[in-house]
């Protein structure tokens, strides 16, 4: 095999290793006794809603809405697809979270909310908290793109600004709750991957305004004021470790960067040439 077959052999494998299409059928839950509404938001989330439809049994009620970047949208027939702004969130992406979060509340006890999560989910699924507008968030997303924060920190913002981040949206359905999320960030604890929507979250206000403060953003008045207000305990929090609700929560990381690079290690010691995984 000549060198150029091979590394785009080990390309296509670890891409392979976190392809909505081929993982997703094997790692979908049972269809429950009411109805399954799929909701989800990222760059993948189109690929993850095809692969629902196409491995969902025809009989078992499914519809639902997902939200991915403009030009990412695929054909599918039981659940609408969306498209919207990334990285800075737009008008589009708010609209479709108010309706994803309305949708979630419709759900009883015996029905699923199958949410699925990937890289980009923060700015796609973009909701402001009481207090704010689109317009503050745009501002306070640039500010954090800018601030050279990392990402886990840059979500610790997000989520304390929106109505739909931080396990707020298992918190607003009744229904059980499964999450297939495929992770783009470094540790792929699921609270950072997409801001967690359905997800504990263990971070504070404080800890969101100490982040602000300490990379020098300049946000707007009202985003200054919700952090300070929380910070403060005049706002509620977002929903904790140990919250009872995530009793019927399951968060299922089907995909990781590790995974990938593990797939194309494979493919060169296949070769004979010994690979070392230097991290992700």
């Amino acid at each position: 095999m000549n060198p150029q077959q091979l590394l785009l052999e080990a390309f296509h494998a670890a891409v392979a290793a976190a392809d909505p299409l081929r993982i997703l059928p094997g790692r979908l839950p049972e269809p429950p006794r009411g109805r399954t509404l799929v909701v989800g938001a990222g760059k993948a989330a189109a690929s993850m809603a095809l692969a629902v439809e196409q491995h969902w049994p025809a009989s078992a009620p499914l519809d639902g809405l997902v939200i991915t970047r403009y030009r990412h949208g695929l054909p599918t027939r039981r659940i609408k697809v969306v498209e919207a702004g990334h990285p800075v969130p737009d008008e589009s992406g708010e609209a479709a979270a108010r309706e994803t979060l309305r949708l979630a509340r419709t759900l009883g006890p015996e029905d699923l909310l199958l949410a699925l999560v990937s890289g980009g989910g923060s700015s796609l699924l973009t909701l402001p908290a009481e207090g704010l507008s689109m317009q503050d968030l745009k501002a306070t997303n640039r500010e954090l793109l800018r601030s050279g924060a990392p990402i886990q920190e840059m979500n610790v913002v997000r989520k304390h600004l929106s109505a739909i981040h931080g396990g707020r949206l298992a918190a607003a359905t009744r229904a059980q709750v499964v999450a297939l999320i495929i992770s783009d960030v470094t540790g792929d604890d699921p609270t950072h991957i997409g801001s967690g929507p359905c997800a504990p979250d263990p971070t504070t206000y404080a800890d969101a305004l100490e982040i602000v403060n300490r990379y020098g953003m300049t946000v707007p008045p009202a985003v200054l004021a919700r952090l300070e207000r929380g910070a403060r305990g005049e706002i509620d929090e977002t929903p904790k470790p140990g919250d009872g609700l995530f009793a019927r929560v399951e968060n299922r990381v089907v995909a990781t960067a590790q995974q990938s690079l593990q797939a194309a290690a494979r493919c060169f010691e296949a070769a004979g040439i010994r690979a070392a995984v230097l991290g992700d």
